[in-house]
């Protein structure tokens, strides 16, 4: 890409673009490229969205991709929030269907459900699709305040057990982001 820089900081690979839709272009060519392997490699694939602002450029730059087979991807949302209506705007699944799942041909889309009756069963139940169809690639941003899919840097675990937890400790940045 033009006027992007690049370089190492020890094993990451750290890529800068002068402006978000550059930024976004040049992730949706590395991630088509990367998602054509994994489709070279395997029947179907599983990824996992996450639903926000700073993932647009890049939602809307992938969906351009011809190459990718997205009949052969089984998609997941990463996160919720609980007791909003399916449909509103907040919803991440919803942020994602209007903007992503309803415009591409997926194989499957694999939605939380914020409403559940029981949302620990809910929980199990997501996690329990995720050890089905184990994720291959997580398009993931880093939020305001350094949280990533609800874990807040003040309570995340990353060697918590359980794949789909309940964050009861959202912080205001995190809510008002």
């Amino acid at each position: 890409m033009l006027n992007e820089s690049k370089f190492n900081v020890d094993r990451l690979s750290v890529s800068i673009s002068p402006n978000r839709d550059l930024m976004g272009k040049a992730c949706a060519e590395e991630a088509g490229n990367v998602i054509c392997q994994l489709l070279e490699e395997k029947e179907n694939i599983s990824i996992i969205f996450a639903s926000a602002p700073s993932q647009l450029d890049m939602l809307y730059a992938i969906m351009e991709n011809k190459k990718i087979d997205w009949k052969r991807i089984i998609a997941f949302h990463m996160d919720e929030y609980i007791g909003l209506p399916a449909d509103a705007p907040q919803s991440f699944g919803n942020y994602l269907r209007i903007r992503l799942f309803s415009k591409l041909p997926f194989k499957e889309v694999l939605y939380m459900d914020g409403n559940a009756s029981d949302i620990e069963s809910e929980c199990n139940r997501y996690a329990e699709l995720l050890r089905k169809y184990p994720p291959d690639i997580s398009f993931i941003g880093i939020g305001e305040n350094g949280h990533m899919a609800f874990n807040d840097p003040h309570i995340a675990d990353f060697y918590d057990p359980k794949l789909v937890k309940v964050n009861p400790y959202l912080d205001d940045t995190c809510r008002e982001q």
